[in-house]
């Protein structure tokens, strides 16, 4: 597995950095107009469901969870209902605040529950600091997308998110046999994705379980194009820059099994 990019403070910041963006985006937006890239959800949801999702993170770290704890305040949708539009944003900002306070307080190796295979990811706040500030940043994606704001992402954090997501890739619950499903794995299946400068990246499944490296080499698909492109596409967003050669049909497949998590 690769090492985090940003250090534990950088993540601090970003989680704090990424939500003010995020309150600027919507800022003055009408809360009730759908988010086509989170079917079923309006704005306002969106917006709780970002806030929820720090306050439940901000849980687990200040109480020292070592299993799980209730998350209806990250999925119920009448969680926060009572928040109006012109409140969310201020809302949002102080979570993100108390958040980033909670994980700086309890520094980035003290022991936590967190949702991740135990056996590729340091059960850690470290953990919590990473995954909120990716969290945060593609659903500012998505209310960029709905209010029309210019979405932008420093070179670092895309290509720190995108090094996230191929991690997740190699959870058991994203290449292990399915009925019904082709098999994912096989002689000849590897995926390079170049962002150019900002990196390149190559995925072997050729082997017992999947792997990834810091290069790209001969692959059966070729995923091109900058590297905040390439994090919208792996995430299922909007992604016009974006182009593929090769074998397709692996390169769904892959998809497929891996945004297994962006539907719980």
């Amino acid at each position: 597995m690769g090492e985090a990019l940003l250090t534990f403070d950088e993540y601090c910041d970003a989680i704090v950095a990424q939500t003010d963006l995020l309150a600027l985006h919507v800022k003055g937006a009408d809360p009730t107009v759908p988010v086509p890239t989170c079917p079923g959800w309006d704005l306002g949801r969106l917006l709780r469901h970002v806030g929820g999702d720090h306050r439940w993170a901000e849980d687990v770290v200040r109480t020292r969870a070592t299993e799980p704890i209730d998350d209806d305040m990250v999925n119920d949708p009448a969680a926060y209902a009572h928040l109006d539009g012109s409140g969310l944003g201020g809302w949002l900002v102080e979570g993100a605040t108390r958040l980033a306070g909670t994980l700086r307080a309890a520094g980035p190796d003290v022991p936590v529950w967190t949702p991740a295979d135990e056996q590729l990811v340091q059960q850690s706040a470290m953990f919590w600091a990473r995954r909120m500030t990716y969290e945060t940043l593609l659903h500012r994606a998505d209310a960029a997308l709905v209010t029309g704001a210019r979405f932008v992402v420093e070179e670092p954090l895309a290509v720190d998110a995108v090094e996230e997501w191929l991690e997740f890739s190699t959870v058991p619950e994203a290449y292990e046999p399915l009925a019904g499903v082709p098999e994912l794995l096989g002689p000849g299946r590897t995926v390079a994705f170049d962002a150019g400068a900002a990196g390149e990246w190559l995925l072997d499944l050729t082997g017992e379980r999947p792997a990834w490296r810091r290069r790209t080499g001969e692959a059966a698909v070729i995923v091109r194009g900058p590297v905040t492109d390439l994090l919208l596409f792996l995430y299922a967003r909007p992604a016009p820059g974006v182009e593929i050669r090769g074998d397709s049909e692996l390169l769904e497949l892959w998809l497929k099994r891996t945004r297994f998590w962006l539907e719980a």
